[in-house]
């Protein structure tokens, strides 16, 4: 797929967190964060169940063959959404997810280094550790 194409979806996705945490958190405020991360996940849940049914018969025979540390990312997403939800009405937008991002890439970079996951190792160096710093000053500055 043309390189183009991949930033585009990469930049629509990053723009539906946006949105999304917005929404999220008014959820939350009037209710709760519980039923905030029970609307997200169930609404989303039953969209792709309808979109799987129909393109693909819903086969989950597959589910087998994956290592069972795998569907920890079902809890992992819950996890992220009960946080997006509860940080941004309290932090705002830019400040809830320069947070997240940095703890995003400051993982990424320990999931990298070790390999964790079944990940390709991927040493951290140098550049890696200066552009969390940097980050870390970006939180700083946008929490101010």
């Amino acid at each position: 797929m043309n390189f183009i194409y991949l930033v585009i979806i990469a930049a629509v996705g990053g723009i539906a967190v946006a949105v999304q945490g917005q929404l999220m958190g008014s959820i939350d405020k009037q209710v709760g964060t519980l039923e905030s991360v029970f609307v997200t996940y169930g609404g989303g849940g039953f969209i792709i169940g309808i979109i799987m049914i129909l393109l693909r018969g819903a086969n989950l025979s597959g589910l087998s063959q994956i290592p069972w540390y795998t569907l920890l990312a079902g809890p992992m997403g819950l996890v992220l959404i009960a946080a997006i939800g509860y940080s941004v009405p309290r932090l705002g937008l830019v400040p809830a997810f320069t947070i997240l991002v940095a703890a995003q890439f400051m993982a990424a970079a320990l999931i990298d280094q070790f390999g964790l996951f079944g990940a390709e190792i991927r040493q951290i160096s140098l550049s890696r550790v200066s552009g969390m710093l940097v980050m870390l000053l970006g939180i700083w500055l946008a929490m101010r």
